[in-house]
């Protein structure tokens, strides 16, 4: 399930944000965000997506994708009048589980932090 998220975070979602196709850039022409927020959005998502596959940081990529797919719902819902809000939502639920799963990796990254 974390590779198929990280695929699609890293390909289906991160990659039009960071290439800029047109279709991201109206979305975020549309909401006022302009190309800035793109591809930071872009960037996190890509991040996460990697972050995914590393054991030590998949729980915490989860929460951090999540908190995204919230934010996107968000938008979804104010910006685009509901279109597409299910799918952050649907998205939600898989995150949610690997950062319960993967809960006891949040122990072995503290001591990391903490050495470091």
């Amino acid at each position: 399930m974390q590779v198929l998220l990280a695929l699609f975070y890293g390909t289906a979602s991160a990659l039009p944000k960071l290439m800029a196709h047109p279709t991201a850039v109206e979305s975020f022409d549309r909401m006022g965000w302009g190309s800035g927020a793109m591809y930071t959005i872009g960037a996190l998502e890509l991040a996460g997506a990697v972050a995914l596959l590393i054991p030590v940081l998949q729980s915490v990529a989860a929460i951090a994708l999540g908190v995204l797919m919230v934010g996107a719902f968000i938008v979804q819902l104010t910006a685009f009048d509901g279109q597409n809000a299910a799918t952050p939502l649907i998205l939600i639920v898989p995150l949610a589980l690997i950062a319960w799963t993967r809960r006891s990796h949040n122990t072995a990254l503290l001591r990391i932090l903490r050495r470091g």
